[in-house]
């Protein structure tokens, strides 16, 4: 029989996040003829210091919460069933140090879209939960933007 073509069928597949365990060794090294002398290479910096996450892994964490509005307690349940206990103020700890580090540029952008000469703006309104009250009361996002390059200005969008 002579080939004389094909049918070709794509289906979505999804594949669970993979969570690993990221080893660093540093050797010690010792000279054999004195007793003094130890050397060791310095142990990286890590945004928790002496913590388990990873630069990705807060960062996975931080678009959860702030991209896809998934709380804390929602992601360490999602967590758990990964086989992995981490407290939702674990995971707040974590968010609130990479904000720290995340600080200067959020500082670079308002001062750049402070001297800018247009700026855009979007508001949008979403519930969010009032534990006191037991209900929910709105709170706002706001989107700034400064994008002159359609007047004919050099910089980049920021």
């Amino acid at each position: 029989m002579a080939r004389i073509g094909e049918d070709v069928s794509e289906r979505l597949d999804a594949v669970p996040a993979q969570l690993r365990v990221l080893v660093t060794r540093r050797p010690k090294y010792a000279c054999r003829r004195c007793s003094a002398a130890v050397a060791q290479a310095h142990a990286p910096e890590h945004v928790v210091p002496g913590g388990l996450p990873t630069e990705a892994l807060i960062a996975q964490v931080m678009v959860a919460k702030f991209g896809d509005h998934l709380p804390f307690y929602r992601q360490a349940e999602i967590y758990t069933r990964q086989g992995i206990t981490l407290d939702r103020a674990t995971l707040g700890n974590w968010v609130g140090r990479a904000c720290f580090h995340l600080r200067p540029i959020v500082d670079h952008l308002r001062e750049s879209l402070k001297g800018a000469d247009r700026v855009f703006m979007d508001e949008t309104r979403a519930p969010v939960l009032d534990p006191g009250r037991r209900k929910t009361k709105t709170g706002y996002f706001w989107a700034i933007v400064s994008d002159d390059r359609g007047h004919g200005a050099p910089a980049r969008p920021s």
